[in-house]
């Protein structure tokens, strides 16, 4: 064999392990955002199983506060839906809606001692103010693992494999502007 045979397999050979290695990145990138899309569905589903509980608890005390609990539990509805759908608009802005609900559940809770000091509401609000805290977080991550995902796929030479291996692009958990915006505190304790 002549010398520039050899040469040429040994760079098709390379070229070849390059790709393959190049092809197991973006597979591992993939794999772990939907790893960190998953994460986020548990803490969800979670957190759905316990606001029917929360709302119990609410109900035996707050006689009067039926539109406060109808919007968290329509809210609670809308997060399913968007979850079971897939679609990350409709679930930021659900989330949104919950987050409000459940900002003025506790905040009219305030009016009634004796749910403030039942047990199971306490607990209730902790696990669910756990479970929040841990969304957040877990979006934080989600979000640094698709644009990792998205920045690799784009980039040379990786879109050379890839855009032919159809890799897609992840979409953002974004937030609105009224999640953005300054909490007004002083309106929940309002009547």
């Amino acid at each position: 064999m002549t010398s520039g045979l050899l040469i040429f397999f040994a760079l098709l050979g390379g070229l070849a392990f390059w790709g393959i290695a190049l092809y197991n990145q973006l597979v591992m990138l993939k794999n772990n955002t939907d790893k960190a899309w998953s994460n986020i569905a548990v803490l969800l589903k979670q957190r759905n199983e316990e606001l029917p509980k929360l709302i119990t608890v609410c109900k035996e005390h707050m006689k009067y506060e039926k539109d406060t609990l109808q919007h968290v539990i329509e809210a609670r509805s809308q997060v399913a839906s968007a979850m079971n759908s897939g679609d990350l608009g409709a679930l930021g802005a659900a989330e949104e809606q919950l987050r409000i609900g459940l900002g003025n559940l506790f905040a009219v809770a305030e009016a009634y001692p004796e749910l403030k000091a039942s047990q199971g509401f306490l607990q209730l609000q902790r696990r669910i103010t756990s479970l929040e805290d841990s969304i957040a977080d877990r979006r934080e991550f989600y979000n640094d693992a698709a644009t990792i995902n998205n920045i690799r796929i784009d980039q040379f030479p990786d879109l050379l494999i890839a855009r032919p291996l159809s890799f897609k692009p992840y979409r953002l958990m974004t937030f609105s502007s009224a999640e953005k915006a300054d909490v007004d505190v002083a309106a929940h304790f309002q009547s």
